[in-house]
């Protein structure tokens, strides 16, 4: 017979156990490192399951408009023919829209509990963003860099579009790409 100390006590290590035993939360879990620059490889512009998962929880959480995926193969290197860039239409003409994209740049880039820097950035795979002038790349601890496509000579004669002032462009790792980072636990089916 258990002695009403040892009654008392079990519960609680019931909850101990049970507790121990249970896998950390992604938060708590190793995180990625700042990704290094993964250029286009091979033609495979199908939607990849990590990107698709990242454009649409985006639109859920911050609004605006998934703007796609894919591009055609043989104009240059681009993530989007490996399926693992995205659009995310957003106007930089627009006040509501650079204060979206300004809370999102804002979340991505903040520090986790732990204090490490550009947490969500680094879980979700963000190779690097383009938006409105401005790179921001995992390589340089997303720090924003004046961007100009190498498609045009001069800012002034470069389109909205090539300026990344009409949508915000994300590029993922082929490990984000594929959903295989830290963030999409729990997110993907299978």
């Amino acid at each position: 017979m258990l002695s009403p100390l040892r009654l008392l006590l079990l519960p609680l290590l019931a909850t101990v156990l049970l507790l121990t035993a249970l896998p950390a939360s992604p938060a708590a879990a190793a995180i990625e490192d700042y990704a290094s620059y993964q250029p286009q490889t091979r033609c495979s512009p199908a939607a990849k399951p990590g990107t698709v998962a990242l454009g649409r929880w985006l639109v859920t959480k911050y609004g605006g408009s998934y703007g796609g995926v894919s591009r055609s193969c043989g104009s240059g290197t681009s993530e989007h023919a490996e399926g693992r860039a995205f659009d995310w239409t957003l106007d930089a003409r627009r006040k509501a829209d650079r204060r979206i994209a300004r809370a999102f740049l804002r979340d991505v880039r903040a520090a986790d509990g732990k204090g490490r820097e550009d947490a969500k950035a680094r879980r979700m795979g963000i190779m690097y963003l383009i938006w409105d002038d401005r790179m921001y790349a995992a390589w340089n601890g997303f720090e924003p860099e004046p961007y100009l496509s190498s498609s045009c000579r001069k800012r002034a004669k470069c389109s909205t579009t090539l300026r990344h002032r009409d949508h915000l462009h994300v590029s993922l790792t082929r490990k984000g790409g594929r959903g295989a980072t830290s963030w999409y636990a729990g997110r993907l089916a299978g």
